[in-house]
C-alpha cells in the first residue's frame, strides 16, 4: 500500500509541470480575450471621463425655434436666439429673447345651445380673434380690453444655466455623439395682449445639447415661462404659464480651444 501510494507521488510531480505548461498554453486564449477588451475596439470607443467638447470661457450663438404645448386658446410659433457665456465647463449665463407668431388653437372652442323661436341649431365653433380680446360692454357692444387668454408677443429671458451631465451615445462601433444636460431658470419679461402690456415672470427648463464638433451642437429645450396677466376688470388677472418646446443649434466661439 505504501509503494502504491508512494508510486503516486511519483507520477503526479511529473505529470505537473506537462499540465501546468497545458494550462499556460490554454491561458493564451483568455489573453487574446484580455487583448481585445483593451485592443483597438476600446481604444476607438473613449471613456466617458473627460469633456472631449469644451465649454469653459466660450461664447454660444443659439438661434432656435419654438412650438407651444398645451395652449388652451392661442398656439404660438417662437422664433428667437441666446447668447450664452460659459463661465465653467457646468455653469453659464444667457441672454435670450424673440417673438411668438401666434395663431387660435383648434381647442378653443364657443358652443351654444339651440334656440327654436329662432331657428338656432345647437353647436360650436372656433371663436374669432377680436371675441378672445374684447370683451361685451353694458350695452352689448364689443369695446377693446387686454383680455389675453395666453396671448403673447415678445419674451425675454436672462438664464442661470447649470450642466451638471456629460456623457456620450455609442452610435455604432466606431463612432460616439457626446452630450451634455443642463438646467435653466431666471428672470423672464413678457409682452402680452393686445395693448401689449409689459409682465414679469421667470423661466424654468431643462435641455440638451449634442456635440457635432468641436464648435457645433444640436440643442433642444423644455421650459416654462410663468407669468402674471392682468385681465378684466381692472386690478384682477392670473398667473399664466407658457409651454414650450424649442429646437436650434448652437455655434461656439472662438471655434478652435485645446483639448484638455
Amino acid at each position: 500500500m505504501r509503494s502504491f501510494t508512494a508510486l503516486w507521488l511519483v507520477l503526479s510531480l511529473v505529470a505537473l509541470p506537462a499540465f501546468a505548461q497545458k494550462a499556460e498554453e490554454e491561458a493564451g486564449d483568455v489573453s487574446e480575450t484580455d487583448k481585445d477588451s483593451s485592443g483597438p475596439l476600446r481604444d476607438r470607443i473613449p471613456p466617458v471621463s473627460g469633456h472631449v467638447f469644451l465649454m469653459d470661457g466660450r461664447f454660444e450663438i443659439s438661434p432656435g425655434i419654438g412650438l407651444s404645448v398645451r395652449d388652451a386658446f392661442f398656439s404660438k410659433i417662437f422664433l428667437g436666439a441666446a447668447l450664452t457665456y460659459h463661465f465653467t465647463e457646468s455653469i453659464g449665463l444667457s441672454l435670450r429673447g424673440g417673438y411668438n407668431v401666434s395663431v387660435i388653437s383648434g381647442a378653443a372652442q364657443i358652443c351654444q345651445a339651440g334656440d327654436p323661436s329662432t331657428n338656432t341649431a345647437a353647436g360650436c365653433r372656433s371663436p374669432t380673434l377680436e371675441e378672445l380680446t374684447t370683451r361685451l360692454d353694458s350695452t352689448g357692444q364689443r369695446v377693446p380690453e387686454n383680455v389675453a387668454f395666453g396671448l403673447n408677443t415678445v419674451l425675454a429671458s436672462l438664464d442661470f444655466q447649470w450642466a451638471p451631465i456629460y456623457g456620450k451615445l455609442s452610435l455604432s462601433a466606431e463612432r460616439v455623439l457626446s452630450f451634455n444636460m443642463y438646467a435653466i431658470a431666471g428672470p423672464a419679461l413678457v409682452v402680452y395682449g393686445p395693448k401689449n402690456e409689459l409682465g414679469v415672470g421667470g423661466n424654468l427648463g431643462l435641455g440638451f445639447r449634442f456635440f457635432l464638433n468641436k464648435f457645433l451642437t444640436i440643442r433642444a429645450e423644455l421650459r416654462d415661462t410663468i407669468y402674471f396677466e392682468n385681465s378684466f376688470p381692472a386690478g384682477s388677472g392670473s398667473l399664466r404659464n407658457q409651454l414650450m418646446a424649442e429646437f436650434g443649434f448652437s455655434i461656439f466661439l472662438p471655434t478652435a480651444v485645446q483639448e484638455k
